[in-house]
């Protein structure tokens, strides 16, 4: 048996025969083409790009049919280059004073503008390469008359193996084949890893090489949760995974039911438990789910969809969409959160040379940078904000300073609106993302100024720790149950309640069953997690008591090590599903309960 780890994208578990898709190398058979036959072959490159413009427009269709708007946007990058006036004159200049071919004017092209990214040292901007290699593909394919035709013919379910995996091809998987996908390459924001999550296909990318230590029809496990790829597991592994496979679909049937229960501890503490959406689409992930409402609506796709921002009225109906299908049910709207490695070409004028989207000039430090941009979110916020429970949140605030000035210009944006009679709420909730140490280091100071606070663990974890969350490198030492992080969430929780100011935990962390008993023990009542585990927590909070969670909080803050609070949380879990009874010197462990608030008591059912 053999372990590849990689960066998990979209979880749940898979087991099945694998099916390896080539590296798909196409060989340029000619470099040149003779003077005389320039003319026609210009004619041959004219008619490829218009078809594969065509196609790109099928499949930006077909992904906004089965996902929604937003991610057929993801194609429309594609369809611009395929047809932008400079890309074609500078493959025909080539053709025309060169001799080259169409194929290998084409590809020289597209390589220099993938090579130009790659260089950026921006892992972002790297991934967006892939996306100019989706292109290079369809280019080849369409002149030399070659295809991908490994997955037009299956019959049985499988698990789906590559060097990379394009956005139109993962768009395009026929999700009663296909059982999951692991790739060599590619991060967690690349275009793929988002339409994998949309699918909700267990998927685990970044792996670094692998497909020559498997071959097609070799049975495999993906375990998208750990980020996880077993190869050729042994009888016993492979038999476990089975089983847990089954009794997870078994699980997921019995956890439809839970759609209308309003999720309780045993001993009666009301949990709120909302979704984190990125496209006004996935609201109904949330709505088919009983979410108590959307604790995290990233907002960030509105400005991917091309080199032009959003306009308001793009802001508006998206937030419209969701406000509206939420029915009163609280929505948490963050404000824009990239860094300048992704934004539109008009924002990134004047913002040269901080492309690091870790440490630089990003989220709330951009949207300051960027006054009318800024603004243009904050007005459709606002008026999204009449039509039911809005809230707003800024995302990395680090110090007083950058919040004191974005609440101004939402001050100067509530005047604007009042000026011109626009409807909105006045007294419109405002939040913070506590993702930086020094916000949760200062929580008593930040907790007089805002009305809640939502804990991102992501972020926080990455910068507690120095170890990026995108690395498989770094893998052991990104862990959400290590010391400082859990330490640094008691400080936040602790201040938050000594002002009264609610608060939420919205990273991935919150989507992880097993710690909710912690999360539930360190004074956390109200969590946002990824929509399909909703069933899995409210079942899970109907087992626990708050007195036992205080218990299994206080233990795992007195282990050293984050591998030995995973799997004591890991163990809990499986005790309380179980139903074994708590060990006798729990109460002892017991600290004294905090004061809280029912921040999302209005959405109460």
């Amino acid at each position: 048996m053999l372990l590849k780890r990689g960066i998990a994208v979209s979880p749940g578990v898979a087991v099945g025969p694998a099916v390896v898709l080539g590296v798909e190398t196409f060989r340029i058979p000619s470099q040149y083409v003779r003077v005389d036959a320039v003319e026609s072959e210009l004619d041959r490159l004219d008619r490829a790009l218009e078809r594969i413009s065509t196609e790109i427009g099928e499949n930006e269709q077909i992904a906004a049919d089965r996902l929604g708007a937003q991610y057929g946007a993801i194609f429309a990058a594609h369809g611009q280059l395929a047809r932008d006036a400079s890309f074609q004159d500078e493959v025909r200049a080539y053709i025309r004073k060169k001799n080259y071919s169409p194929e290998f004017a084409a590809s020289r092209v597209i390589r220099k503008y993938t090579k130009a990214l790659q260089e950026m040292g921006n892992p972002q901007m790297a991934e967006r390469a892939a996306d100019l290699f989706d292109l290079e593909k369809r280019v080849l394919r369409e002149l030399l008359g070659q295809g991908r035709d490994e997955l037009k013919n299956l019959t049985d379910p499988v698990v789906l193996l590559a060097k990379n995996l394009t956005p139109s091809e993962t768009a395009s998987l026929d999700r009663s084949k296909i059982l999951a996908f692991v790739t060599e390459g590619g991060g967690r924001t690349s275009h793929t890893a988002i339409l994998a999550g949309a699918l909700e296909l267990p998927a685990v990318v970044g792996v670094g090489r692998f497909l020559s230590d498997v071959a097609g029809g070799e049975t495999v496990i993906v375990d998208g949760q750990r980020g996880e790829l077993l190869i050729d597991p042994d009888e016993e592994t492979l038999a476990d995974y089975r089983r847990r496979a089954e009794a997870r679909r078994t699980e997921s049937i019995r956890l439809q039911t839970y759609r209308d229960v309003q999720p309780r501890t045993r001993d009666g503490e009301r949990i709120f438990i909302m979704g984190n959406i990125e496209f006004p689409e996935e609201v109904g992930h949330c709505t088919d789910r009983g979410s108590d409402g959307v604790g995290l609506y990233r907002t960030e796709f509105l400005y991917l969809q091309g080199d032009a921002e959003p306009t308001e009225e793009e802001h508006y109906d998206a937030y419209c969409k969701v406000v509206t299908a939420m029915a009163g049910r609280p929505v948490v709207i963050r404000t824009m959160d990239l860094g300048a490695d992704k934004v539109s070409d008009s924002m990134r004028r004047g913002i040269a040379g901080h492309l690091d989207s870790a440490l630089g000039l990003r989220s709330i430090r951009l949207s300051l940078q960027n006054l009318p941009s800024f603004k243009t979110q904050l007005r459709a916020v606002l008026r999204a904000s009449a039509f039911g429970d809005v809230r707003v949140m800024f995302p990395l605030v680090s110090t007083l300073l950058e919040l004191r000035q974005a609440k101004m210009v939402l001050a100067d944006v509530m005047e604007d609106l009042d000026e011109e009679g626009i409807e909105f709420r006045r007294d419109i909730p405002i939040g913070m993302m506590v993702e930086v140490p020094s916000a949760a280091l200062r929580a008593d100071d930040f907790a007089r100024e805002v009305d809640f606070f939502s804990i991102g663990t992501n972020d926080l974890i990455q910068y507690t720790l120095a170890a990026d969350r995108a690395d498989p490198d770094l893998a052991n030492l990104y862990s959400a149950g290590d010391p400082s992080v859990l330490r640094l969430i008691r400080w936040v929780v602790e201040a938050a309640a000594r002002h009264d100011v609610p608060v939420t935990i919205c990273g991935q962390m919150s989507s992880d069953p097993k710690f909710l008993p912690l999360l539930l023990g360190l004074g956390i009542r109200q969590i946002s997690v990824t929509p399909h585990v909703i069933p899995e927590l409210k079942d899970l909070a109907g087992r626990l008591e708050v007195a036992g969670c205080e218990g299994v909080a206080a233990h795992a803050e007195g282990l050293e090590l984050a591998r030995d609070v995973e799997n004591y949380l890991r163990d809990e879990v499986e005790r309380t599903r179980s139903g074994r009874p708590e060990p006798d010197d729990r109460a002892a462990l017991v600290r004294p309960k905090s004061k809280r608030s029912d921040h999302w008591a209005g959405a109460a059912r």
